[in-house]
């Protein structure tokens, strides 16, 4: 785990809300001078603490209107079956997130889609013929009541 103080913290705070904002911007929003704050900045990038930027799409926007969760359990879990799927959940567009679990279930994937038909061809033509997959179960979302791609690190200052 890296060291980070609290300028560091405050320096990933704002960029998680405002990806766009200037150096100069983000030196006067944490009290640090233009050439500090770019060191900062250059350092946590280089350390990999700091790994992208990105813009929030809406899914709405696009046509992606339907959101669903789908667990998935397999039904062998030796390391080449384990492999073998996450090979193929990785060339799945429509798969946001895939998190391996503890518990009943294998894995929890969060999924986008246009419409019930397009989640339909995806669960019978891709999914259930999935190498190992012994079982699917889904949830669709029907509001979001809250999102967020902002780690709470507020709860790491000293």
């Amino acid at each position: 785990m890296a060291d980070l103080d609290r300028t560091d913290l405050r320096i990933l705070a704002v960029l998680q809300g405002e990806g766009r904002i200037t150096n100069a911007e983000l030196a006067e929003r944490v009290s640090l001078s233009s050439s500090a704050c770019l060191r900062r900045l250059q350092r946590l990038e280089a350390e990999g603490i700091l790994t992208g930027y990105s813009a929030q799409v809406d899914p709405q926007a696009v046509g992606l209107g339907l959101q669903a969760f789908v667990r998935v359990r397999l039904s062998k879990h030796e390391s080449a079956a384990v492999e073998r799927f996450a090979e193929q959940v990785n060339g799945w567009d429509e798969v946001v997130a895939c998190y391996a679990l503890t518990g009943d279930m294998d894995y929890l994937m969060h999924i986008y889609v246009t419409d019930l038909e397009h989640f339909s061809r995806f669960v019978l033509d891709r999914l259930l013929n999935a190498a190992g997959v012994a079982d699917v179960n889904s949830s669709f979302v029907l509001r979001t009541v809250k999102r967020s791609a902002a780690l709470p690190l507020t709860q790491l200052e000293r």
